[in-house]
């Protein structure tokens, strides 16, 4: 494909947008008016796989992207990268990856959750409340970047999978001495481990996050049913959710969108004056990256 004609045979520049996270990384290559040419994949690319491992995966999910659109050579055609990382925020990253070569007319990185929030919001004021494995709440507002939580398991991430898999596993602990009400939650946490603490303790010795989230679809499971112990963990996370949103909307978020695997689970949990103040999302994280590499807004997204 060669370089597309604007007015009076100006070259008009394409958008190469980029979701890199921690399972995958996506790339789509896409018109000013958001026509899709073609998309990419390519394993994780977050920076705690290291900075080249990053890179390797942005470049093939975008040269991916670019084969599918008929691109053979980047250069030959003004293509202007927008690119969201995963843990930009370490040390030195940001640098390192604006020092990498390209060939692109230009580059713009910023976090993962960042263009979330700017595709939940179409490049416009708002926040987004993450609940996944762990818990992020963000906000743009005047082109300004908030972040509330998410510093990590299990010093933060708040209302999480990890969150609610680690209460989960505390009131086991305290059923199993006597100490909490044995329900069915908690019979089938301390099973798992066939009743031996010892287990558990050994368990969390290597325990990530993502072990802890595992027991997060158990305890939905059990506050579906009523389980009592159930239902104080998800009403405790719930209220750390809450706090994450109304901080953002104290910041002046005019509108705020729940993402992650766990956010319409926990918006039944959220108190009814806040429920009313949420807002399903207009785009995606890559919506956002496009609108980072200079993308306009589409009408059709306001």
């Amino acid at each position: 494909m060669s370089a597309i004609p604007g007015p009076q045979g100006a070259e008009v520049p394409l958008f190469l947008a980029v979701d890199g996270g921690g399972t995958g990384c996506r790339a789509r290559i896409e018109t000013g008016d958001g026509r899709v040419l073609g998309r990419g994949l390519a394993g994780p690319a977050a920076t705690r796989f290291g900075i080249d491992a990053t890179w390797a995966a942005i470049s093939l999910a975008a040269a991916n992207a670019l084969a599918e659109a008929g691109i053979a050579d980047a250069r030959s055609v003004p293509i202007r990268a927008g690119i969201g990382v995963a843990g930009l925020s370490r040390s030195g990253a940001l640098a390192a990856l604006e020092a990498m070569p390209h060939d692109f007319r230009s580059i713009a990185f910023a976090s993962d959750g960042v263009i979330a929030c700017l595709g939940a919001h179409n490049g416009g004021d708002g926040g987004i409340v993450i609940v996944g494995t762990g818990s992020c709440g963000i906000a743009r507002i005047g082109g300004r970047s908030i972040k509330v939580g998410g510093y990590g398991f299990p010093i933060s991430d708040e209302g999480s999978g990890a969150y609610l898999g680690l209460r989960a596993l505390r009131l086991a602990m305290l059923c199993h001495d006597g100490r909490a009400e044995r329900t069915a939650l908690l019979g089938e946490l301390l099973d798992h481990f066939a009743g031996d603490p010892a287990r558990v303790v050994e368990w969390m010795d290597g325990a990530t996050a993502t072990d802890y989230a595992r027991f997060a679809p158990m305890v939905v499971r059990h506050v579906d049913d009523g389980d009592p112990a159930a239902r104080r963990i998800m009403q405790d996370a719930a209220a750390k959710i809450d706090g994450i949103c109304r901080a953002l909307i104290e910041h002046g978020a005019p509108r705020l969108s729940l993402l992650g695997g766990l956010g319409s689970v926990m918006e039944t949990w959220l108190a009814p004056d806040l429920r009313r103040r949420l807002a399903p999302p207009r785009g995606d994280a890559l919506d956002g990256a496009a609108i980072l590499a200079g993308r306009p807004p589409l009408d059709d997204m306001a």
